[in-house]
């Protein structure tokens, strides 16, 4: 079933795509705390998908929906072709990463590098748009190195709007391709929140997403007074009981947010049929830490859910004893 999370345009609360986080198993977890918020694949080359394991790369469990695949990439036709194999696995949402600094994404020409060539970003749109007709979105910084953050953030969001995008990801932040980390690209880069929230006001009213900085949910409230959504990363991946709030908060949800007891009984059922199928435990329960976080008893679920979890014998049972563990 095709599910277009770009129906209700009054809010969006999106889960950042995160590189070796955001797998199968984390979006699992993450649809049990939140119903309605949209999640997101890692990034995935374009070139991976043609000429890798494609169900390996973009196979995932049905109740995943809204789910939002993220391709990197910079050649129109291996785009499109990408496109094309997303479109019928069945994604809500098909975004092009054009926000990601890592020296790696550079040498292949792709990620926040294309900030530079709006023009070219466009090409990349329109064939993309040309294999599917689900949402075509676009992730970006709002800047990179010496770039100016006015009249050439406008030119490449104007390009790309042009070009047919159904919704602009923005990170408050410039992308320095020299002389930073990834990880100092994340937290170095001053935030301009303000600069995101002009962009949203002349765009009005297509849907602008703020990312960066965002931890706490009266952040995430108070950002919708500037824009149409708000897209969390590490703090979600973190804390993940806060996505049991953001259903109420966001979306009018009055259905009561599950506990965590209920959680980990839903995920030793996922961990046994996975398991059963080769999955290594400890590929579910790496993305589980977080859910102690804050409570007694936290660093004795952790060392389980790290360590117990690799020895000969470990099962669905051993998540259960990292649960009974916190003194709650």
């Amino acid at each position: 079933m095709y599910h277009n999370p770009l129906k209700n345009k009054e809010k969006i609360f999106a889960i950042a795509p995160m590189l070796d986080w955001t797998d199968r198993h984390c979006r699992f977890l993450h649809r049990q705390l939140t119903r309605h918020s949209l999640l997101f694949t890692e990034m995935i080359t374009s070139a991976a998908i043609i000429h890798g394991d494609v169900e390996r790369l973009l196979g995932y469990d049905e109740i995943e929906h809204p789910v939002a695949v993220q391709l990197g990439g910079s050649n129109p036709e291996e785009l499109a072709r990408a496109t094309k194999v997303c479109d019928q696995f069945g994604y809500d949402e098909i975004n092009l990463n054009v926000g990601c600094p890592s020296d790696r994404v550079q040498a292949g020409r792709f990620g926040a590098c294309l900030m530079a060539e709006p023009e070219h970003v466009a090409k990349c749109i329109v064939a993309m748009k040309e294999q599917t007709d689900r949402p075509v979105t676009v992730k970006c910084r709002i800047g990179i190195d010496d770039m100016d953050i006015g009249k050439p953030l406008d030119d490449f969001v104007d390009a790309v709007i042009g070009a047919g995008v159904s919704r602009l990801y923005v990170h408050a932040r410039k992308a320095w391709l020299s002389g930073l980390s990834p990880k100092e690209n994340r937290t170095i880069p001053p935030l301009d929140y303000p600069r995101v929230y002009d962009l949203a006001k002349r765009l009005a009213p297509f849907p602008v997403i703020i990312n960066g900085g965002i931890e706490t949910l009266e952040q995430v409230e108070a950002q919708f007074e500037n824009v149409s959504g708000v897209m969390m990363g590490r703090a979600a991946y973190h804390n993940p009981m806060l996505l049991t709030k953001i259903d109420g908060l966001v979306y009018g949800d009055s259905k009561p947010a599950p506990s965590l007891a209920e959680i980990i009984d839903i995920m030793c059922e996922y961990a046994a049929n996975q398991t059963a199928k080769g999955v290594r435990l400890n590929s579910i329960s790496r993305h589980m830490i977080g859910l102690a976080y804050g409570l007694p008893g936290a660093r004795r679920f952790r060392q389980i859910m790290t360590m117990d979890v690799l020895k000969e014998g470990a099962g669905p049972h051993t998540i259960m004893e990292a649960f009974q563990a916190l003194k709650i």
